[in-house]
C-alpha cells in the first residue's frame, strides 16, 4: 500500500506496523472506541495471532499510555472528532504491506465502517458500533447511555468520565455488579465528548457529516455487524439499521445478534464468544 505522511503515529505505533509488515501475515487492525484504551484489545490481540494473523491497535490521537494516566489527564481526550480518529487509523493502514482485517468496537465499529468505506480493508468486523449518518433509530436506552455527556453542550469539548452507575447502565447491564465493577476498575477512561455530539445530530446538522459511511464503495470488502441483544449503549435497532444500509453493498454483509449481551462484549468474561464469530466470519474470506 502507498505510503502517506503520519505525523500523529507515536513510535510504538510505527513499531507494531514494522512488526506486522515484517511478519508477512495478514494484519487485524484494533479499533477501539470511547471509554476504552487500545490496550483492552489484548485478549483479542492474542486470540487472532493464536490463529495465524498478526495485530495492531494504534490508540486514538494523543491517547495516554496507561488507565491510570488517562485518569489523571482526562484533558488528553478533549476535542476529538471522528474524521480525525478515522485519518489517524487511515495513515497507519497506509504504512502496512497488505490491505488488514479491521475490527471495531462502538465508535470504533463506526471508524471501522468508515475505513472500510474508503476501500482499505480486506475485510471488517464491526461490533454495536456508533451510529453513522442515515442510521435514525434513537432507542431510549441509548439516549440514556449518551446522557452524561449530551445533557451538558460544553462536553463537546471535553474528556468526559462515567460515574460507575452510569457505566453500569451503559455497559455492564447484562453483569452482575461484582464483574461489573471488575471492568470499571480495570478498563474505564475519560472519553473524547465531540464524537457523540457529532452521532447525535448527524442527521440534522452539518457538525456530524464526518460520521458518514460511505456504504456503496464497491471496494468495501466483506462485513460483519455484531450487536449485543441488551446492549444499552447501542441497542439492536442501531446495528439492524446499519447492517440494512450496508447489505445494499455488493460485497457480502452479515449480521450476527449475540444473546444476552450488553455493550461490555468485547471486554466481558464473554468476549470469546464475540471473538469467536469474528474469527470464523475473516476466516471465510482471509486464509
Amino acid at each position: 500500500m502507498s505510503e502517506q505522511a503520519a505525523p500523529t503515529l507515536a513510535d510504538w505505533e510505527r513499531a507494531e506496523i514494522d512488526r506486522a509488515n515484517a511478519s508477512e501475515l495478514t494484519p487485524v487492525v484494533f479499533v477501539h472506541g470511547l471509554w476504552l484504551l487500545s490496550s483492552s484489545w489484548q485478549p483479542w490481540r492474542d486470540f487472532f495471532e493464536d490463529n495465524g494473523f498478526i495485530t495492531l491497535a494504534p490508540g486514538w490521537p494523543d491517547d495516554p499510555d496507561t488507565v491510570a494516566e488517562a485518569r489523571d489527564h482526562p484533558e488528553a481526550f478533549a476535542r476529538k472528532m471522528v474524521q480525525e480518529v478515522t485519518d489517524h487509523y487511515l495513515a497507519a493502514i497506509a504504512l502496512l504491506d497488505q490491505a488488514p482485517v479491521v475490527v471495531g468496537h462502538s465508535f470504533g465499529g463506526l471508524i471501522a465502517q468508515k475505513i472500510a468505506g474508503a476501500g482499505v480493508a480486506a475485510a471488517t468486523v464491526s461490533i454495536d458500533n456508533a451510529p453513522f449518518k442515515g442510521v435514525l433509530p434513537l432507542p431510549a436506552s441509548s439516549l440514556k447511555s449518551a446522557a452524561p455527556v449530551l445533557a451538558n453542550p460544553a462536553n463537546a469539548g471535553r474528556g468526559v468520565s462515567l460515574t460507575f452507575d452510569q457505566f453500569a447502565y451503559g455497559w455492564a447491564n447484562a453483569l452482575d455488579e461484582v464483574e461489573a465493577r471488575q471492568l470499571y476498575e480495570t478498563f474505564h477512561v475519560p472519553a473524547a465528548g465531540a464524537p457523540l455530539f457529532q452521532a447525535a445530530f448527524a442527521n440534522f446538522n452539518p457538525f456530524g457529516g464526518e460520521t458518514a459511511v460511505d456504504s456503496k464503495n464497491p471496494e468495501r470488502g466483506p462485513m460483519l455487524i455484531i450487536g449485543g441483544e441488551l446492549d444499552h449503549t447501542v441497542p439492536p435497532a442501531i446495528t439492524n439499521a446499519s447492517y440494512r444500509i450496508q447489505s445494499r453493498n455488493p460485497g457480502t454483509t452479515t449480521e450476527v445478534t449475540i444473546p444476552g449481551r450488553g455493550h461490555s462484549l468485547t471486554i466481558d468474561s464473554g468476549w470469546r464468544e464475540v471473538a469467536d464469530e469474528a474469527l470464523a466470519f475473516v476466516q471465510r474470506f482471509i486464509q
